[in-house]
């Protein structure tokens, strides 16, 4: 592993181009398959095909962030000087590029019209490639990276990214003027501590007046709220509650956090525990080697109570359901926790040969040569 400067000591400069090749197209081998996944997942209950239409988009955005993050470093590490860059990923729990890299390209999109409006067309950059290739017999390095970095603003400027921030949308799913409104409110984040995309859904009653995202008042009030508590630290219970108390006429009625990751590979990522015997025994070549992990912490209202509120009001406020016996997470606010891990066969074969006690609980998602994915416990 190539470590440098004042990297953390979980952090890895990916300062080879092959090697941060390779890693950029392991990540398109596993944003393929999770689609596949989430549709056994439907079928498993975990989600409804709604919740994985919702997911799925930030899943395609976090793709496309990858993508660009490809282009922009598919040359720098050639180029010598300052601008000569690498793509730097967490090794240690995480799998993904760090928090840096993803704020980074927030930045730069949003001066990606400037961008491109002072650097020469893709066309343009090729023609004086060949013109240099032909005149100058050397390889044009530089006019390569112009390019790549050409490419990567032209990502950036069609949108569709990851961003640190996904900020709250509202998925109508029940209700109208007459009765109480069933929202799904959905968001995500790019945790600056795990390194890892995090996928909040939230189920929600609204009794307001007027519908929750056409609300004025509440809606912005509510989308800071909400990614102001969006913190792995917090607990779900935690979120809920707080939610609860500064809206009274929201009702949340579940809530769950999806973490993605983390991603282990033995060609990128440093592993610890059974799923380090298990990569090393499947002896998988590099399209196989890894694994993929899913949290989906969980918590549901129970019923509702009254509070008098004032002199003259009263506010229904949730009771959530916490496991008693603390077999799924109720010492961490949640009701319960789903864990699942989606891996190649060679890897899975490994990790049913190994049989871990602590891996038999977890869902496994297989992807097959046909593209589907098949489901075990």
């Amino acid at each position: 592993m190539a470590e440098t400067g004042n990297l953390d000591a979980d952090h890895r400069r990916l300062d080879d181009d092959l090697t941060a090749r390779a890693f950029f197209d392991q990540t398109r081998r596993i944003a393929g398959v999770l689609p596949a996944a989430l549709a056994e997942m439907v079928r498993d209950g975990v989600f409804t095909r709604i919740e994985t239409e919702v997911i799925g988009g930030y899943l395609a955005a976090l793709r496309t962030s990858l993508d660009a993050l490809s282009m922009k470093y598919l040359v720098s590490g050639r180029i010598e000087g300052p601008l000569r860059r690498h793509v730097t990923i967490d090794i240690h729990e995480s799998g993904f590029p760090v928090w840096s890299e993803i704020a980074q390209t927030a930045a730069d999109a949003a001066q990606a019209g400037e961008e491109l409006a002072r650097t020469p067309d893709p066309q343009a950059i090729k023609d004086d490639m060949i013109r240099q290739i032909v005149g100058d017999l050397v390889i044009p390095t530089r006019l390569q990276y112009a390019l790549s970095q050409r490419l990567y603003y032209e990502a950036l400027a069609k949108g569709g990214l990851f961003w640190p921030q996904m900020h709250p949308q509202g998925y109508w799913l029940s209700g109208d003027d007459r009765q109480r409104r069933r929202w799904l409110l959905h968001w995500a984040v790019y945790d600056s501590q795990l390194n890892v995309p995090v996928i909040y859904l939230m189920d929600t009653d609204d009794s307001g007046r007027r519908p929750l995202v056409e609300d004025a008042k509440r809606w912005p009030e509510l989308r800071a709220h909400l990614l102001a508590q969006s913190v792995t630290s917090l607990q779900l219970l935690t979120i809920a509650r707080g939610c609860d108390r500064d809206f009274d006429t929201l009702h949340p009625m579940r809530l769950r956090r999806i973490v993605l990751g983390p991603v282990y590979s033995q060609g990128f990522t440093v592993q610890e525990g059974p799923i380090r015997q298990v990569l090393e025994n499947a002896a998988a070549p590099a399209d196989e080697d890894w694994a993929v992990a899913m949290t989906i912490e969980d918590l549901q209202a129970e019923r509702a109570t009254i509070e008098h509120s004032g002199l003259f009001s009263v506010v229904e406020r949730q009771v959530f359901r916490l496991d008693p016996l603390n077999r799924h997470g109720a010492g961490q606010g949640t009701t319960a926790v789903t864990r699942a891990l989606i891996l190649p066969q060679r890897p899975y074969q490994a990790l049913a040969a190994l049989d871990p006690a602590g891996f038999r609980d977890i869902r496994k998602y297989v992807p097959g040569p046909d593209g589907r994915v098949a489901g075990y416990r």
